[in-house]
C-alpha cells in the first residue's frame, strides 16, 4: 500500500491535516435537501438510489461546503452506508493536495486557492469541467488504491473511445491524457479505507485558469477538453454517458 502511494502520489489512511484555508459552513444531510440559487443550476438536483449505492446530481456547487460535506460523510459512514457518486460542477477553484508546492501557483489571479486533504499537487475546477466525487468503501470492494485509481482512469479511457478518441495513461502521473495533453485530473484521499475526492473531466470549459498553474505539478503540462476534439455535446449530456462507464468500471 505505501508503495501504492508514492507511486501514484495519492495519500491514504494519513493522520490530520489542516483544515482548509478558508472557513465556510458544513453542508447538513440529505445533501438532496440543499438549495443553491436556481441561477447556478445547470440541470435539476436529483439523487437516484442504486441497490448499494447512490447517485447525486448536485448542479454547480460551491467548492468549500461540498469538501466538508465530503469529509463529514466519510466520518459517519457505518459498514453498510451505501457508497456514493456526487455528480457536479464547481464555480472557479484551484485546489492544492497534501503534497502540494505553492510554487506550482504561478499567478491564480483573483480566484480562490484552498490546501485540501487529497493526494497530488494543484488543480483547477471552473464551470464546464465535470466532477465526479467517489464516496466508496475500499475494504467492502477489497480493492487497494492502485485498483481504483486504474479503475477510474480505464472509465475515461473507455468513454474517449467511444467517441473515437483516444486516450492514454502517463506512468507516475495519474490523470488521462490526449496526444500528451491532460483531459482528466485525479485525487483522493483513503481514511479508514473508504475513499473521497475522486475525478475531474474537461468538457467544454474556458481553460485559460490552467495556465495560472502548473497542472499537477508538471511545468508546462497542456490540457485539452472534448469539446476542442470535436465532441459538441453538454455538460449534462456527457455527463449522462459517461457514468455508466464509471459505475461498471467500480462495480457499483
Amino acid at each position: 500500500m505505501v508503495n501504492e502511494k508514492n507511486q501514484r502520489g495519492l495519500e491514504a489512511e494519513a493522520g490530520d491535516v489542516p483544515p482548509a484555508k478558508a472557513s465556510s459552513p458544513a453542508l447538513v444531510f440529505p445533501l438532496s435537501v440543499i438549495h443553491y440559487p436556481l441561477s447556478t443550476i445547470h440541470y435539476p438536483l436529483s439523487v437516484i438510489h442504486y441497490p448499494l449505492s447512490t447517485i447525486r446530481y448536485l448542479g454547480l456547487a460551491p467548492y468549500l461546503p461540498t469538501y466538508h460535506a465530503m469529509q463529514t460523510f466519510t466520518e459517519g459512514r457505518q459498514v453498510d452506508t451505501p457508497d456514493e457518486l456526487w455528480v457536479l460542477e464547481h464555480p472557479p477553484v484551484y485546489t492544492l493536495g497534501m503534497a502540494g508546492k505553492r510554487e506550482h501557483l504561478l499567478n491564480p489571479g483573483e480566484i480562490p486557492v484552498y490546501s485540501v486533504d487529497r493526494g497530488g499537487q494543484v488543480t483547477y475546477h471552473g464551470p464546464g469541467q465535470l466532477v465526479v466525487y467517489i464516496l466508496m468503501d475500499l475494504k467492502r470492494h477489497q480493492w487497494g488504491v492502485k485498483q481504483l485509481v486504474w479503475a477510474i482512469e480505464q472509465a475515461v479511457i473507455d468513454y474517449l473511445a467511444s467517441q473515437y478518441i483516444q486516450g492514454h495513461r502517463c506512468e507516475n502521473a495519474p490523470g488521462v491524457y490526449v496526444n500528451g495533453q491532460k483531459i482528466s485530473a485525479l485525487g483522493l484521499r483513503v481514511k479508514r479505507h473508504c475513499c473521497y475526492h475522486g475525478l475531474s473531466f474537461n468538457v467544454n470549459m474556458d481553460l485559460t485558469p490552467f495556465t495560472g498553474i502548473n497542472p499537477c505539478g508538471y511545468a508546462g503540462l497542456q490540457v485539452t477538453q472534448l469539446q476542442e476534439l470535436g465532441v459538441d455535446d453538454s455538460l449534462p449530456q456527457v455527463t449522462q454517458q459517461f457514468l455508466p462507464y464509471l459505475t461498471r468500471m467500480l462495480n457499483l
